[in-house]
């Protein structure tokens, strides 16, 4: 799928020009491959690039263009079962556009700032995308601790296995996040180093900068999370262990009651004990009595059970 933008008066707007200055593909089909690679010149290792989930960022220097892989955070889904994933994004810098390509469908540009006051042209265009990625992933990081505060108080009354695993999940996720972070970390180190070969100004540098600082503070957050996280899970599966063995050791003290109320309820609720009792007294009179000391005796046995610390 492809998309077209252009830059007018200072706002990003989507056209119909196939010859626009900003082009993104989406997952590219056969045909749209064609054109990147035959008429763009696009090398086709670096275009499977941007779609290899496992690519790490970098920066590439061709004849007509500039070719940039960085890493972005897939959108999550309900199928995705608490497993936040990475994917990858290109961005050719062209002297005259500006091509995207990406694997999935989403919101490339973000309302308000992200979209409008572009007086940078493309080279700004480009970086406003790579803040956008650092964006979310510190929205994804936020998003990540508030689940891990709920399944936190979900696994206090815990005793399955089902939570923990989500928690699991979380955990390898921040470990995605803390690699591509990283990744773009060193990419915009490197894009600063090449700034005057790739052509920013002294604004689009500042912007780098600033870019740098996000990004640090980016890593650092995820790092944190990520530290706390495998830290507590030890303790987090010991308290749901802890839970399992809290209702046998329940269900064992009930199973201890009920023992010698069961054996003299199979020997005294036979027909034999109606035959034992009428010649002293009416059977509803027996069996009050007989009802009578299956509860004292269930009391003394529970009553024994407290004495030792069962509770």
């Amino acid at each position: 799928m492809r998309k077209n933008y252009d830059i007018i008066g200072g706002r990003l707007l989507p056209t119909d020009d196939l010859n626009s200055k900003i082009q993104v593909f989406i997952n590219p089909n056969e045909t749209e491959r064609l054109y990147l690679i035959g008429e763009l010149n696009l090398d086709e290792h670096t275009l499977s690039s941007a779609l290899d989930p496992d690519e790490l960022s970098r920066v590439e220097f061709e004849p007509q263009h500039v070719a940039i892989i960085f890493k972005r955070p897939e959108n999550y889904s309900q199928g995705s079962d608490f497993l936040f994933r990475v994917s990858s994004m290109g961005l050719y810098l062209f002297q005259d556009r500006l091509i995207a390509v990406m694997s999935e469908d989403e919101t490339l540009f973000s309302p308000g700032k992200d979209v409008s006051n572009i007086t940078g042209g493309l080279h700004e265009l480009l970086i406003r995308l790579i803040n956008r990625s650092i964006a979310q992933f510190l929205g994804h990081i936020r998003a990540i601790s508030m689940i891990v505060d709920e399944l936190e108080k979900k696994l206090e009354t815990a005793m399955s296995n089902k939570h923990l695993l989500h928690l699991f999940r979380l955990s390898q996720s921040m470990t995605y996040y803390l690699s591509a972070i990283s990744s773009n970390g060193v990419l915009i180190d490197k894009l600063r180093g090449y700034s005057a070969k790739i052509g920013f100004t002294p604004e689009n540098n500042e912007l780098l900068e600033d870019l740098t600082v996000d990004n640090t503070q980016c890593y650092k957050q995820a790092e944190i999370y990520s530290i706390i996280m495998a830290s507590m899970t030890d303790a987090r599966a010991s308290v749901v262990s802890n839970n399992l063995n809290m209702l046998m050791k329940q269900l064992t003290v009930l199973s201890i009651v009920f023992l010698p109320l069961n054996v003299i309820a199979s020997v005294f609720g036979m027909s034999e004990y109606t035959t034992f009792t009428e010649k002293y007294v009416t059977w509803p009179v027996a069996y009050l009595l007989f009802s009578i000391g299956l509860v004292g005796v269930g009391y003394i046995t529970y009553w024994i059970l407290r004495r030792t610390g069962l509770d």
